[in-house]
């Protein structure tokens, strides 16, 4: 079994932007089709969708059937929980609200063996393949992808710090939560939170850093592209499917169509 991280690696080139989405149904069936769309990676949020980790690593496997690599939102950034979501076998991690080098460390060591970090031991699991990936133990660390997220000015004027850390493989800017810390919430779209996204991956580019994010559509995420954004997502399974039946309603009964909110990402 090869445990080779493929997202961590092209996150790292950048020679091409990675693409992906968010998995907020919980469905199995919608993550798997969502993979057959072609996206190279799928959020599995754990932090705002009502997942337990038995399900999750259903939908893991409904994402890695396709092609497409899962990326994992924990809901905190917890040690019991980061350890028990990769003997799960996540290898690429989301750590939501990181603002601060300590909270950086922290997920680090969570996410990483000794000598880097604290993470528990154990050799027989999915992620080792139930031990088929006879070298896991001594690849883990390497082939784990840590991605932190910055959602608020603090976090974003700490960016340098926070990825000096090592172990972080890129940061995620939350675009929604910047909004709200800057008094805006639901307007991300607003000059104030859009030029704060810009200088965001102006940053992330001096320091040649990963940087990625979530837009509501093409047109935004073109945007955070032209930004210098590294690797994007956009929209939800939850959102194309209702702005998709929203506009099939609204073409057969005559009405004005009907759109997600420009700050509803996903």
């Amino acid at each position: 079994m090869d445990i080779t991280n493929t997202l961590k690696k092209r996150i790292a080139a950048r020679a091409d932007v990675p693409m992906g989405s968010w998995l907020m149904t919980g469905a199995t069936a919608t993550a798997e089709a969502m993979g057959r769309c072609g996206f190279d990676f799928l959020v599995v949020d754990m932090e705002h969708v009502p997942l337990d980790l038995g399900l999750t690593v259903e939908i893991m496997r409904a994402v890695e059937a396709t092609g497409s690599s899962p990326l994992v939102r924990v809901p905190w950034n917890d040690r019991v929980t980061i350890k028990r979501v990769l003997d799960a076998g996540a290898r690429s991690i989301l750590i939501p609200f990181v603002e601060t080098v300590e909270e950086a460390r922290a997920a680090v060591a969570a996410a990483k063996y000794a000598p880097a970090g604290h993470r528990g031991v154990a050799a027989v699991h999915r992620a080792s393949g139930y031990g088929a990936a006879g070298d896991y133990l001594a690849r883990a660390n390497d082939e784990t992808c840590v991605i932190v997220q910055l959602e608020t000015p603090e976090a974003i004027s700490r960016m340098a710090e926070i990825a000096g850390v090592p172990g972080i493989d890129g940061v995620f800017v939350g675009p929604g939560d910047l909004a709200a810390s800057m008094g805006l919430i639901g307007q991300i779209g607003h000059d104030d939170v859009q030029a704060a996204l810009a200088d965001a991956a102006a940053q992330a580019a001096r320091l040649d850093l990963p940087i990625g994010i979530v837009g509501p559509s093409p047109d935004m995420v073109r945007r955070f592209m032209d930004y210098g954004y590294s690797f994007v997502a956009i929209a939800s399974d939850m959102v194309l499917m209702m702005t998709r039946a929203r506009a099939v309603l609204s073409e057969l009964r005559d009405d004005a169509p009907v759109e997600a909110p420009a700050g509803a990402a996903y």
